[in-house]
């Protein structure tokens, strides 16, 4: 098998393990569902050995495509190397996990100055919870991930730089002019889901704070929990995310916290060791050097 078409097969597998699905794999890569299911299959065909368990609607990673990951990303990484000798270093692919949250934060701001600084330098963002991310970097199906701090003790192999820290704010639909609002008659709160790393920052808000709610909703969305405010069905804790015009919004009122500020500290999550950390080094100092300005790696 010639070395083009065996990187395409690796680069398909490792898509597939992504997506856990043939089909939105092969969407990812530009190839059609049939094309990415035979190269899958020429793949286990010259290994001697199925990678995934099948059944007629899943696809499950296997232990023998788990333990595939690591050597196929070295290998994906060491071919993207080859043309670093030629172009800028910062280039290729990073697979990214990102709340969605961060992304209307300050980090959603220096990924597009990243992206126009290294234009061969392709971001795979993956949109999800930092427990879920925690999982699928120990598992190596992303390179990094843009995460809150965790309140718990991470794995040896993992390590969590902060980048920025939002203080957790408490909103409140604005009231009509004329009407005064009225703290002490606990209308409903809207909560962050409470076993999240964010819902663990809004219960240690309201215990510092010694804060009297009455639970309404619980969520997993900081942008759902914005806009069921605005619409006046509740009150809630959030970070205070940097690219909403918090001031110019008509319809959210920011209310000072009584007693103690906690802040969402907001990071980059990677194993200790792996093979595009040039491209996360760039992320750090974006955020450490205080600048905005191209680095140079």
């Amino acid at each position: 098998m010639k070395l083009m078409s065996s990187i395409k097969t690796l680069k398909n597998f490792l898509a597939i393990t992504r997506h856990k699905s043939v089909a939105a794999a092969a969407r990812e890569i530009g190839l059609t569902a049939a094309a990415a299911g035979q190269q899958l299959q020429q793949l286990e065909k010259e290994i001697g050995l199925e990678l995934f368990d099948r059944t007629k609607r899943s696809l499950t990673l296997n232990a023998h495509g788990r333990s595939l990951i690591e050597p196929i990303q070295e290998i994906m990484a060491r071919y993207e190397a080859l043309r670093s000798n030629l172009q800028s270093n910062i280039n290729g692919t990073i697979v990214l996990g990102a709340l969605v949250s961060t992304l209307m934060g300050a980090f959603g701001k220096t990924l597009n100055e990243i992206k126009h600084n290294y234009p061969e330098l392709e971001i795979k963002l993956i949109a999800g919870l930092s427990s879920n991310f925690l999982d699928q970097l120990i598992e190596g199906t992303l390179d990094a991930a843009i995460v809150t701090e965790s309140p718990y003790a991470l794995p040896q192999s993992l390590q969590w730089t902060e980048l920025y820290k939002e203080p957790m704010i408490l909103i409140y639909p604005n009231t009509p002019p004329g009407k005064k609002k009225d703290l002490n008659s606990n209308p409903p709160f809207i909560r962050f889901e409470r076993n999240t790393w964010t819902g663990h920052l809004v219960d240690q808000t309201i215990k510092s704070n010694k804060l009297s709610i009455q639970d309404g909703m619980e969520l997993n969305s900081v942008e759902a929990i914005i806009e069921l405010v605005r619409q006046g069905l509740g009150y809630s804790i959030v970070p205070q995310l940097a690219n909403i015009s918090w001031s110019n919004d008509r319809q959210l009122r920011i209310q000072e916290l009584p007693g103690k500020t906690i802040f969402r500290k907001v990071g980059l999550l990677e194993r200790k060791k792996h093979l595009r950390q040039n491209v996360t080094q760039v992320i750090k100092q974006y955020f450490l050097s205080g600048t905005r300005k191209k680095l140079k790696p």
